[in-house]
Formats: structure tokens, C-alpha cells, sequence
């Protein structure tokens, strides 16, 4: 099986988990499907919610942010032996916290378009490249495409995959390993939270413009502190 039919089983896989689980409010931050595991993608990565901390952080999903538990304190050395300096640890950086930024379709892309606008890529280099540099060795960037409740829903998957690979391609271009990059659409299933609701009764321009904080692109970043 190609790479791209696999991507394309995770991906729908990965949707229809997502509409089953949407239900289901997520325990410690993490989202929960109907047997009370976590939710994940075709790659094995875990799904967060809104409300996701690193506070929050469980062993199975980000080992990296849980605190390690101490270990035993060594047997006291005998009375006649001299006791030892312990050698130094080596330095190692912490996790980075993940960075998670949210840029609107209506600033990288015209309506029902998968094409990066011109002004679009000096965005992408201020919020997200000069985030980028912030991190000492990035390990994995996810973008997820996303669509408005507009057209049908097969339509609006195509859309918001072909969405987060422009993002990709023009990240790859400034020189991030596209190794690092993984994409993802959702369609119109995970409308933005907290805006203002859209009567489809508007007219039909009205509707598009009310609708652009669904259309969007969400990019996480994770890497070590530097």
C-alpha cells in the first residue's frame, strides 16, 4: 500500500474515532473515545482538547512531561571506605512545552481555495517560523486543515487536507525537515470554538465571511527547550 492510501486510511480512521469520541468530554485532558482510551491518530499521536495542559500530561502520551519518580536513595557506604563525590549528571534540555497556533483560512487562503496567498507567507514567517526558533530540536510539527460547514462533507475533506499540505510544502521550502511535518484534515467536523454563530440565512457573501474562523489551519509544535 502507497504511503498516500495509508496517510488517507489514518486519516479517515482517524475521523470517524473523532465523530464517535466528540461526545465524550476528555479526562485529564486528553480526548476519550466510548471504551475510555484516548483517542489517537494513524500515527500513534494522541488527541488533546481545548482544555490540555502539560500539567495534564499522562505517561502513554507525552512520557517526556511527566515527572519522573525519584530513584531510591543508594545503600549508606561502609564506616571504613571513603565516600565518593557522585559524578555530575550531563545537562540535558527540557521538553518544550508545546506550541499550538491557530491561523485563519480568510489570511492564507481565498475562500474555497487550497492556494497560499502572497500575504500569507509573511504570516506563516511571523507566527509560526519565528516560534520555530524559539525551540532547540523540534520533534514533530503537526498541521491539521480545517473546513466551514459549507458544501458537502467529502468536499470539505479534500479541501482542508490539501489545505495543511500547502502549509507543509511552503515550511519545507524554508528549510523544516518535511520528516518532522505530519498533516491531517478534518473537514467540517471540528468547527472553532467560541465565535459567533452563522444564520445560514444570511445571504450567501454574508455566510462566507462569518464562517472564516472555520476556516483554518492549526499547527502544533513540539520540540526540546534550548
Amino acid at each position: 500500500m502507497s504511503n498516500t492510501a495509508v496517510k488517507m486510511t489514518s486519516i479517515a480512521t482517524l475521523i470517524a474515532i473523532l465523530a464517535f469520541a466528540s461526545a465524550t468530554q476528555a479526562q485529564e485532558g486528553y480526548l476519550i473515545d466510548g471504551r475510555k482510551a484516548v483517542v489517537k491518530s494513524g500515527f500513534s499521536l494522541c488527541w488533546r482538547t481545548n482544555q490540555w495542559s502539560p500539567a495534564m500530561a499522562i505517561a502513554e502520551c507525552d512520557p517526556d512531561l511527566v515527572k519522573k519518580e525519584a530513584p531510591a536513595a543508594p545503600p549508606a557506604p561502609k564506616a571504613a571506605e571513603p565516600i565518593k563525590a557522585p559524578a555530575a549528571a550531563p545537562a540535558t534540555s527540557p521538553p518544550a512545552a508545546p506550541k499550538v497556533i491557530t491561523i485563519a483560512s480568510k489570511s492564507l487562503f481565498d475562500f474555497n481555495k487550497a492556494v497560499l496567498k502572497p500575504e500569507a507567507k509573511g504570516k506563516i514567517d511571523k507566527e509560526v517560523l519565528n516560534k520555530i526558533q524559539e525551540i532547540g530540536k523540534i520533534k514533530l510539527i503537526v498541521v491539521a486543515g480545517h473546513a466551514d460547514r459549507i458544501g458537502a462533507a467529502a468536499y470539505n475533506q479534500k479541501l482542508s487536507e490539501k489545505r495543511a499540505e500547502a502549509v507543509k510544502a511552503y515550511l519545507v521550502g524554508k528549510g523544516i525537515d518535511g520528516n518532522a511535518i505530519e498533516t491531517m484534515g478534518f473537514g467540517k467536523t471540528q468547527p472553532e470554538q467560541g465565535v459567533a454563530k452563522c444564520d445560514d440565512k444570511l445571504p450567501r457573501k454574508k455566510l462566507i465571511e462569518c464562517l472564516a474562523p472555520h476556516r483554518r489551519v492549526v499547527i502544533e509544535i513540539q520540540g526540546t527547550a534550548k
